[in-house]
Protein backbone atom coordinates (compact mmCIF):
# COMPACT_ATOMS: atom_id res chain seq x y z
CA UNK A 1 0.00 0.00 0.00
CA UNK A 2 1.05 3.68 0.01
CA UNK A 3 2.55 5.81 2.67
CA UNK A 4 -0.74 7.57 4.18
CA UNK A 5 0.22 10.86 3.10
CA UNK A 6 -0.16 9.91 -0.11
CA UNK A 7 -3.64 8.18 0.20
CA UNK A 8 -7.13 10.42 -0.41
CA UNK A 9 -9.67 8.87 1.80
CA UNK A 10 -13.56 9.75 1.48
CA UNK A 11 -15.48 8.42 4.38
CA UNK A 12 -19.55 8.85 3.13
CA UNK A 13 -21.69 9.21 6.42
CA UNK A 14 -18.64 11.01 8.25
CA UNK A 15 -20.14 13.03 10.39
CA UNK A 16 -22.40 10.09 11.65
CA UNK A 17 -21.39 7.93 14.74
CA UNK A 18 -18.51 5.39 13.47
CA UNK A 19 -17.96 7.55 10.64
CA UNK A 20 -16.76 10.33 12.51
CA UNK A 21 -14.88 8.42 15.01
CA UNK A 22 -12.84 6.54 12.05
CA UNK A 23 -12.56 10.57 10.33
CA UNK A 24 -10.55 11.32 13.68
CA UNK A 25 -8.28 8.35 13.42
CA UNK A 26 -7.91 8.45 9.41
CA UNK A 27 -6.53 12.05 9.95
CA UNK A 28 -4.21 11.05 12.81
CA UNK A 29 -2.72 8.17 11.19
CA UNK A 30 -1.65 10.89 8.33
CA UNK A 31 -4.37 10.41 5.69
CA UNK A 32 -5.96 13.24 3.33
CA UNK A 33 -9.93 12.94 4.32
CA UNK A 34 -13.23 14.78 3.29
CA UNK A 35 -16.58 13.79 4.47
CA UNK A 36 -19.92 13.27 2.91
CA UNK A 37 -22.98 13.60 5.04
CA UNK A 38 -26.37 14.76 4.68
CA UNK A 39 -26.57 15.41 8.70
CA UNK A 40 -30.13 13.56 8.54
CA UNK A 41 -28.91 11.01 11.62
CA UNK A 42 -24.96 12.96 11.79
CA UNK A 43 -23.83 16.04 13.73
CA UNK A 44 -22.13 18.78 12.87
CA UNK A 45 -19.96 18.48 16.24
CA UNK A 46 -18.83 15.25 15.07
CA UNK A 47 -17.15 16.64 11.85
CA UNK A 48 -13.61 16.93 12.14
CA UNK A 49 -11.99 20.93 11.31
CA UNK A 50 -9.18 19.31 9.63
CA UNK A 51 -11.26 17.06 7.16
CA UNK A 52 -13.22 18.68 4.19
CA UNK A 53 -16.95 18.45 4.69
CA UNK A 54 -19.53 18.40 2.24
CA UNK A 55 -23.11 18.24 3.04
CA UNK A 56 -24.93 15.92 0.63
CA UNK A 57 -26.95 13.05 0.38
CA UNK A 58 -26.07 9.70 -1.23
CA UNK A 59 -29.23 9.72 -2.96
CA UNK A 60 -28.24 12.48 -4.92
CA UNK A 61 -26.81 12.82 -8.24
CA UNK A 62 -24.83 16.21 -7.22
CA UNK A 63 -21.92 13.18 -5.21
CA UNK A 64 -20.37 13.15 -8.65
CA UNK A 65 -19.06 16.24 -8.20
CA UNK A 66 -17.33 15.56 -5.06
CA UNK A 67 -15.54 12.75 -6.65
CA UNK A 68 -14.66 14.18 -9.51
CA UNK A 69 -13.11 17.13 -7.31
CA UNK A 70 -11.55 14.78 -4.46
CA UNK A 71 -10.65 11.89 -6.32
CA UNK A 72 -10.44 9.86 -3.75
CA UNK A 73 -8.44 6.68 -3.60
CA UNK A 74 -10.48 5.12 -0.77
CA UNK A 75 -14.05 5.36 0.19
CA UNK A 76 -15.38 4.55 3.28
CA UNK A 77 -19.07 4.10 3.60
CA UNK A 78 -20.45 4.45 6.62
CA UNK A 79 -23.52 6.11 5.34
CA UNK A 80 -27.00 4.14 6.61
CA UNK A 81 -30.72 4.26 7.59
CA UNK A 82 -29.79 2.15 10.67
CA UNK A 83 -32.90 1.49 12.53
CA UNK A 84 -34.04 -2.20 11.66
CA UNK A 85 -37.86 -2.26 13.58
CA UNK A 86 -38.05 0.73 11.44
CA UNK A 87 -37.40 -1.26 8.26
CA UNK A 88 -40.06 -3.04 8.86
CA UNK A 89 -42.39 -0.95 8.77
CA UNK A 90 -41.42 1.27 6.07
CA UNK A 91 -38.63 -0.79 3.73
CA UNK A 92 -39.05 1.36 0.98
CA UNK A 93 -37.36 3.98 2.78
CA UNK A 94 -34.92 1.80 4.17
CA UNK A 95 -34.10 0.86 0.41
CA UNK A 96 -33.44 4.20 -0.87
CA UNK A 97 -31.00 5.10 1.43
CA UNK A 98 -29.53 1.56 2.19
CA UNK A 99 -29.84 0.01 -1.64
CA UNK A 100 -30.26 2.82 -3.85
CA UNK A 101 -27.91 5.27 -2.39
CA UNK A 102 -25.58 2.87 -1.56
CA UNK A 103 -25.25 1.58 -5.12
CA UNK A 104 -25.00 5.64 -5.80
CA UNK A 105 -21.99 5.59 -3.67
CA UNK A 106 -20.34 2.57 -5.62
CA UNK A 107 -21.27 3.89 -8.59
CA UNK A 108 -18.90 7.00 -8.35
CA UNK A 109 -16.29 5.03 -7.14
CA UNK A 110 -16.56 2.61 -10.57
CA UNK A 111 -16.75 5.87 -12.94
CA UNK A 112 -13.79 8.14 -11.11
CA UNK A 113 -11.62 5.17 -10.31
CA UNK A 114 -11.76 4.53 -6.79
CA UNK A 115 -8.72 1.77 -5.50
CA UNK A 116 -10.74 0.29 -2.67
CA UNK A 117 -14.12 0.64 -0.70
CA UNK A 118 -14.76 0.00 2.94
CA UNK A 119 -18.64 -1.12 3.58
CA UNK A 120 -19.84 -0.57 7.15
CA UNK A 121 -22.02 -3.94 7.17
CA UNK A 122 -23.82 -5.41 10.19
CA UNK A 123 -22.81 -8.96 11.65
CA UNK A 124 -25.33 -8.46 14.23
CA UNK A 125 -28.54 -8.79 11.10
CA UNK A 126 -26.90 -10.20 7.93
CA UNK A 127 -26.74 -13.68 9.45
CA UNK A 128 -29.95 -13.80 10.84
CA UNK A 129 -31.46 -16.42 13.65
CA UNK A 130 -27.99 -18.29 12.76
CA UNK A 131 -28.29 -21.74 14.51
CA UNK A 132 -24.36 -21.76 14.97
CA UNK A 133 -23.26 -19.17 18.00
CA UNK A 134 -20.55 -17.96 17.55
CA UNK A 135 -21.34 -16.85 13.92
CA UNK A 136 -18.08 -17.15 10.97
CA UNK A 137 -17.73 -15.23 7.87
CA UNK A 138 -18.75 -18.45 6.15
CA UNK A 139 -22.34 -19.46 7.86
CA UNK A 140 -25.11 -19.16 4.94
CA UNK A 141 -26.89 -15.57 5.47
CA UNK A 142 -30.29 -15.23 5.89
CA UNK A 143 -31.34 -11.91 7.21
CA UNK A 144 -34.64 -11.28 8.55
CA UNK A 145 -35.27 -7.45 8.63
CA UNK A 146 -35.49 -5.38 5.66
CA UNK A 147 -32.09 -3.63 6.75
CA UNK A 148 -30.38 -6.90 7.12
CA UNK A 149 -31.48 -7.71 3.40
CA UNK A 150 -30.03 -3.96 2.34
CA UNK A 151 -26.58 -4.41 3.81
CA UNK A 152 -26.60 -8.22 2.23
CA UNK A 153 -27.52 -7.00 -1.17
CA UNK A 154 -24.82 -3.93 -0.92
CA UNK A 155 -22.47 -6.71 -0.25
CA UNK A 156 -23.36 -8.32 -3.53
CA UNK A 157 -23.02 -5.38 -5.35
CA UNK A 158 -20.02 -4.99 -3.87
CA UNK A 159 -18.90 -8.57 -4.69
CA UNK A 160 -20.28 -7.78 -8.31
CA UNK A 161 -18.08 -4.84 -9.05
CA UNK A 162 -15.06 -6.36 -7.91
CA UNK A 163 -15.97 -9.13 -10.61
CA UNK A 164 -16.67 -7.07 -13.34
CA UNK A 165 -14.56 -3.47 -12.59
CA UNK A 166 -11.41 -4.87 -10.73
CA UNK A 167 -12.73 -2.51 -7.57
CA UNK A 168 -11.14 -4.30 -4.62
CA UNK A 169 -13.73 -4.23 -1.38
CA UNK A 170 -14.01 -4.90 2.13
CA UNK A 171 -17.58 -5.66 4.08
CA UNK A 172 -16.61 -4.96 7.63
CA UNK A 173 -19.63 -7.34 9.77
CA UNK A 174 -19.69 -5.21 12.47
CA UNK A 175 -21.23 -6.31 16.25
CA UNK A 176 -23.35 -4.11 17.88
CA UNK A 177 -20.55 -1.01 17.91
CA UNK A 178 -21.04 1.38 21.67
CA UNK A 179 -19.39 3.79 22.80
CA UNK A 180 -19.63 8.22 23.26
CA UNK A 181 -21.33 9.70 19.94
CA UNK A 182 -23.79 7.06 20.00
CA UNK A 183 -27.66 8.48 19.38
CA UNK A 184 -29.26 7.75 22.47
CA UNK A 185 -32.54 9.31 20.86
CA UNK A 186 -33.22 6.24 18.08
CA UNK A 187 -34.19 3.24 18.53
CA UNK A 188 -31.16 1.34 18.02
CA UNK A 189 -28.08 1.67 20.42
CA UNK A 190 -29.96 0.07 23.25
CA UNK A 191 -26.32 0.73 26.10
CA UNK A 192 -26.87 4.71 24.88
CA UNK A 193 -30.68 4.61 25.32
CA UNK A 194 -31.17 2.79 28.29
CA UNK A 195 -27.78 5.32 29.91
CA UNK A 196 -29.61 8.59 29.01
CA UNK A 197 -33.32 7.19 29.91
CA UNK A 198 -32.03 5.99 33.38
CA UNK A 199 -29.63 8.90 34.38
CA UNK A 200 -33.20 11.51 33.49
CA UNK A 201 -34.21 8.93 36.12
CA UNK A 202 -36.85 7.37 33.04
CA UNK A 203 -37.93 3.88 32.53
CA UNK A 204 -36.10 1.91 29.51
CA UNK A 205 -37.96 -0.76 27.71
CA UNK A 206 -36.65 -3.85 27.00
CA UNK A 207 -38.26 -5.84 24.51
CA UNK A 208 -38.33 -9.45 24.87
CA UNK A 209 -37.75 -11.13 28.23
CA UNK A 210 -34.33 -10.15 28.30
CA UNK A 211 -32.57 -13.13 27.91
CA UNK A 212 -31.65 -12.12 24.28
CA UNK A 213 -28.47 -11.39 23.41
CA UNK A 214 -25.99 -9.61 21.15
CA UNK A 215 -22.55 -9.10 20.45
CA UNK A 216 -20.92 -5.83 21.52
CA UNK A 217 -17.45 -4.35 20.35
CA UNK A 218 -16.56 -0.38 22.20
CA UNK A 219 -16.32 2.06 18.83
CA UNK A 220 -12.35 2.18 19.74
CA UNK A 221 -11.38 -1.61 19.34
CA UNK A 222 -13.84 -1.18 15.75
CA UNK A 223 -11.62 1.81 14.62
CA UNK A 224 -8.92 0.04 15.21
CA UNK A 225 -9.56 -3.27 13.61
CA UNK A 226 -11.17 -1.72 10.39
CA UNK A 227 -7.59 0.28 9.83
CA UNK A 228 -5.86 -2.62 10.34
CA UNK A 229 -7.53 -4.15 7.48
CA UNK A 230 -7.58 -1.22 5.51
CA UNK A 231 -3.53 -1.08 5.99
CA UNK A 232 -3.13 -4.73 5.22
CA UNK A 233 -5.44 -4.66 2.20
CA UNK A 234 -7.67 -7.00 3.57
CA UNK A 235 -10.18 -7.78 1.03
CA UNK A 236 -13.84 -9.59 1.45
CA UNK A 237 -16.18 -10.03 4.25
CA UNK A 238 -14.53 -10.11 7.67
CA UNK A 239 -16.84 -10.07 11.08
CA UNK A 240 -15.27 -7.22 13.38
CA UNK A 241 -16.84 -7.74 16.83
CA UNK A 242 -16.04 -8.69 20.85
CA UNK A 243 -16.79 -12.54 19.88
CA UNK A 244 -18.80 -12.84 23.07
CA UNK A 245 -22.75 -12.83 24.26
CA UNK A 246 -24.20 -9.96 26.51
CA UNK A 247 -27.85 -9.87 27.36
CA UNK A 248 -30.12 -7.03 27.47
CA UNK A 249 -30.69 -7.92 31.21
CA UNK A 250 -27.14 -7.30 31.61
CA UNK A 251 -26.91 -4.72 29.95
CA UNK A 252 -29.68 -2.54 31.84
CA UNK A 253 -28.33 -4.36 35.24
CA UNK A 254 -24.79 -2.54 34.80
CA UNK A 255 -26.06 0.87 33.68
CA UNK A 256 -28.38 1.11 36.73
CA UNK A 257 -25.10 0.30 38.97
CA UNK A 258 -22.91 2.67 37.07
CA UNK A 259 -25.91 5.60 37.07
CA UNK A 260 -27.68 4.64 40.29
CA UNK A 261 -30.46 3.98 38.95
CA UNK A 262 -33.71 3.17 41.49
CA UNK A 263 -36.65 1.54 39.10
CA UNK A 264 -37.09 -1.37 37.15
CA UNK A 265 -37.10 -1.75 32.91
CA UNK A 266 -40.52 -2.15 31.31
CA UNK A 267 -41.31 -5.12 28.94
CA UNK A 268 -42.86 -4.74 25.89
CA UNK A 269 -43.08 -7.82 22.94
CA UNK A 270 -39.52 -8.75 21.02
CA UNK A 271 -40.23 -7.19 17.51
CA UNK A 272 -40.83 -9.19 14.88
CA UNK A 273 -37.20 -8.98 13.12
CA UNK A 274 -35.78 -9.76 16.51
CA UNK A 275 -33.72 -12.84 17.43
CA UNK A 276 -32.56 -14.95 20.90
CA UNK A 277 -28.94 -15.04 20.47
CA UNK A 278 -26.07 -13.11 18.18
CA UNK A 279 -22.67 -13.23 18.67
CA UNK A 280 -19.69 -13.20 16.34
CA UNK A 281 -16.55 -15.71 15.34
CA UNK A 282 -13.87 -13.55 15.55
CA UNK A 283 -11.28 -16.12 14.77
CA UNK A 284 -10.44 -14.96 10.75
CA UNK A 285 -9.17 -11.39 12.00
CA UNK A 286 -7.54 -13.01 14.73
CA UNK A 287 -5.64 -15.37 12.62
CA UNK A 288 -5.24 -13.30 9.39
CA UNK A 289 -3.98 -9.97 11.76
CA UNK A 290 -3.44 -10.95 15.04
CA UNK A 291 -6.42 -8.05 16.47
CA UNK A 292 -8.24 -8.96 19.10
CA UNK A 293 -10.68 -6.53 21.09
CA UNK A 294 -8.92 -4.36 23.74
CA UNK A 295 -11.47 -2.44 25.61
CA UNK A 296 -13.25 -4.92 28.40
CA UNK A 297 -17.32 -4.25 28.44
CA UNK A 298 -17.18 -2.82 31.93
CA UNK A 299 -14.78 -0.27 30.86
CA UNK A 300 -16.64 0.52 27.73
CA UNK A 301 -19.86 1.33 29.52
CA UNK A 302 -18.52 3.20 32.20
CA UNK A 303 -16.77 5.42 29.10
CA UNK A 304 -19.83 5.72 27.19
CA UNK A 305 -22.13 6.58 30.40
CA UNK A 306 -19.23 9.12 31.31
CA UNK A 307 -19.52 10.89 27.73
CA UNK A 308 -23.35 10.62 27.83
CA UNK A 309 -23.11 12.90 31.49
CA UNK A 310 -20.37 15.31 29.95
CA UNK A 311 -22.61 16.28 26.72
CA UNK A 312 -26.32 15.70 27.60
CA UNK A 313 -26.75 19.32 25.88
CA UNK A 314 -26.20 18.00 22.47
CA UNK A 315 -28.96 15.46 22.90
Amino acid sequence: MEKSQKIKCLVVGGAGFIGSHLVDRLIKTGFSVSVIDNLSAGKKENLNPRAKFFRADIKSGGIKNIFRNEKPNAVFHYAAHIEARDSVKNPLNDAMTNIIGGLNVIEQCRKFGVKKIIFASSGGEIYGNASQIPTPETFPLSPISPYGVAKLSMERYLSSYAALFGIDYLAARYGNVYGPRQNPCGESGVIAIFGQKMMAGKTPTIHGDGKQTKDYIFIDDAVDATLLCFKKNVSGEINIAAGKEVSVNEIFARIKKIVGFKGMPRYAPLPSCGFKRGCLCIDKIQRDLGWWPKVDFSDGLSKTIIWLKENQELR
